[in-house]
């Protein structure tokens, strides 16, 4: 592990990046891409993010003004990403190339020439947030609302157990900066598809509860999608939905990404360990919000799912 100093002298040497942000990209792994792509550009350095698919309509201020460079790759960064197998498309062509790996995930088995992580740090745009200040950039409007996303994002507009104090000083921070919090947390947290909320219905009469109604579970089939014309984009946030019923210790949402294959995400509520959950079917996380994949039909993914989660609570 290397100290944020020593990442900051090494990105100071370089030119040319290429920084890459995980699959089914969120608030935080888009934010502090860009955050750090705005910072190195500032600093006359080449950069350019590397995403999966299309950026979502909601993250569309985040690339505003920023055109894609031309140049070979020097220098290849990874935020917010965990473990290999959140690299997606990126994996066989950049896992052995990663220079700089910056993260806030406990369980980071990531492999780089330079890795800083940091698992109290709410989002991974707080560690951003502190590298940009040893390097001494000026955070602009701009600038600042790419790093504000992440954190609203990753701490569900503060209500998670994750938040800091230092999380609230570097928010207020970004405000004194011009970041536009009111408008990011109205797109991010009050605003909806049509499909979403067509998928929202489908989702709640999916339903199951477990262990006395302390786990509850929800799921997303690939017909349900395109009966509600829902996209990724429009499915983001929906692992909030069962935790958020009164009584439930454990939320879990799977959602169906191929044929017998399944992602799942599970949300606790500060009680129980998420990552603790995820990491008996090979995942991992944070303590209150972890995931993981499982192979098989869906009633079998439930099923050891919802083991793991019953192990969890007995212990």
């Amino acid at each position: 592990m290397n100290s944020l100093n020593e990442i900051t002298e090494f990105i100071k040497g370089r030119d040319n990046f290429v920084i890459l942000t995980h699959i089914y990209p969120d608030g935080d792994t888009l934010g502090s891409a860009y955050a750090l792509c705005r910072a190195l550009r500032t600093l006359k350095k080449n950069a350019n993010v590397l995403i999966h698919g299309d950026l979502a309509d909601k993250y569309s201020y985040l690339e505003k003004d920023m055109k894609e460079q031309v140049f070979d790759c020097e220098t290849v960064v990874t935020v917010d990403i965990a473990s290999p197998s959140l690299m997606g498309d990126f994996r066989e062509e950049y896992e052995d190339k990663i220079d700089v790996c910056i993260d806030h995930h406990a369980a980071n088995d990531m492999n780089a020439r330079m890795k800083y992580v940091d698992a109290d740090a709410a989002s991974n745009c707080e560690n951003i947030y502190r590298l940009i200040e040893l390097l001494d950039i000026e955070i602009d409007p701009a600038l600042a609302d790419c790093i504000y996303t992440g954190i609203c994002t990753d701490t569900g507009c503060f209500k998670f157990t994750n938040v800091t104090p230092d999380t609230m000083r570097i928010a207020a921070k970004l405000m004194e900066c011009g970041c536009r919090s009111a408008e990011i947390n109205r797109v991010m947290f009050d605003t909806k598809s049509l499909a979403r909320i067509n998928i929202e219905r489908e989702v709640l009469n999916t339903l199951r509860f477990y262990a006395d109604n302390k786990i509850a579970v929800v799921y997303t089939t690939r017909d349900m999608e395109k009966r509600a014309g829902a996209v990724d984009q429009d499915l983001e946030g929906i692992a909030a939905i069962p935790r958020q019923i009164e009584g439930v210790c454990t939320g879990v949402t799977l959602k169906e990404k191929g044929d017998n294959y399944y992602r799942i995400s599970v949300r606790t509520n500060g009680d129980h360990d998420a990552s603790m959950i995820c990491g008996k079917l090979g995942g991992g996380g944070h303590f209150a919000a972890a995931g993981c994949s499982v192979n098989g039909t869906l009633e079998e993914a439930i099923k050891a799912i919802v083991r793991a989660c019953v192990e969890e609570l007995g212990r």
